[in-house]
């Protein structure tokens, strides 16, 4: 660990105010993420999370971002916390000298990473369903007339954190696909109906007595909701394709998801919004293969699922989840 993270790391928790940097008694670097710095840091019989943005992400394609996502996600987490306060964690402060937050660390016997719940095979809807209702709610909450924007008006970090890596480059990949490809794209790119977390995935949420704390909001900014209840499906649909004894109850864990999610729909029809994520699934499922941030679970042959699964819904969309689900149903089963 360099000397210089272990600095950051102490000038943060001192100029927040939680300690004296010579107080600080232990520092260690967390892993998992590709986008960040974070570590635990100790001191007083306490512990937080102190967490800084990295310019260059850690996968194998060449991947830049602006580190002043970082306030962005701190914007995101205290408006998230007005909304729903227990699906976040406490936050302790952003240093605009270091660009870099410190919130709670949330560890115990109590808590677990849903990725690792659903990779383990504990398949329970009511998660899925909890996480649904916490993201709607902010969708909705972030649709008044009074929510101040200011802090979200992030359209090109969303572009080079997620438009670009996932739609326009794996269009690169797929010529025959590149038109659709790259309409949804500009329509991503064009909108702003609501504030938009950017990686709603399983690997940033943990669950707390079965409970979601919603992390990594590095995302954020004014966009299409859409984009949020497509990027977290994407995960389940992708597992269910990894884990085929299992995709009964990840198909559910989806169904149940946008149920709970649609109820909070308020700023147009709830059939529209699921018409933009039918059509949005198929292109993420494709990007988390060949785009710049493939996951790492999937095997040789659910990678040709996927994109057999893919590649025809990307040219000929289907407007609603179910039928996106019976697809993905007959080509495991074939």
């Amino acid at each position: 660990m360099r000397l210089e993270f272990e600095e950051r790391c102490k000038s943060v928790v001192q100029a927040l105010g939680l300690c004296r940097a010579e107080s600080v008694i232990g520092i260690r670097r967390l892993t998992g993420g590709v986008a960040s710095d974070i570590a635990a840091v100790t001191f007083d019989r306490q512990t937080v999370c102190v967490k800084f943005a990295l310019d260059k992400l850690r996968v194998d394609e060449e991947w830049f971002a602006p580190v002043h996502r970082n306030k962005a996600e701190y914007a995101w987490l205290t408006e998230a916390g007005q909304v729903v306060p227990a699906a976040v964690p406490k936050l302790y402060g952003w240093s605009q000298a270091e660009n870099g937050f410190a919130m709670e660390y949330i560890t115990g016997a109590d808590v677990t990473l849903w990725k690792t719940a659903l990779l383990n095979g504990k398949h329970d809807r009511d998660v899925a369903g909890s996480v649904a209702s916490v993201i709607g709610r902010i969708h909705a909450a972030s649709v008044s007339r009074d929510f101040n924007r200011a802090a979200f008006d992030n359209s090109a970090d969303f572009e080079s954190l997620r438009i670009e890596p996932y739609l326009r480059f794996t269009a690169g990949a797929y010529p025959h696909l590149a038109p659709r490809l790259t309409e949804l794209a500009d329509n991503l790119a064009q909108s702003s109906i609501a504030l938009v977390h950017g990686d709603v995935s399983p690997k940033n949420i943990i669950l707390r007595n079965g409970q979601p704390i919603i992390l990594d909001a590095e995302c954020a900014t004014m966009g299409d909701p859409a984009f949020d209840v497509a990027f977290c499906l994407n995960h389940l649909l992708l597992k269910s394709i990894h884990l085929p004894e299992s995709q009964a109850n990840l198909h559910a864990a989806v169904l149940q998801f946008w149920n709970d999610y649609s109820a909070h729909v308020c700023w147009e029809d709830a059939q529209t919004t699921q018409a933009r994520v039918a059509a949005l699934l198929p292109a993420l499922m494709l990007a988390r293969v060949d785009g710049k941030s493939p996951v790492e679970y999937l095997t040789d042959t659910a990678r040709l699922h996927v994109r057999a699964i893919a590649a025809p819904l990307i040219e000929q969309p289907v407007d609603n989840i179910n039928s996106l689900l019976q697809v993905i149903g007959n080509e495991i089963e074939t």
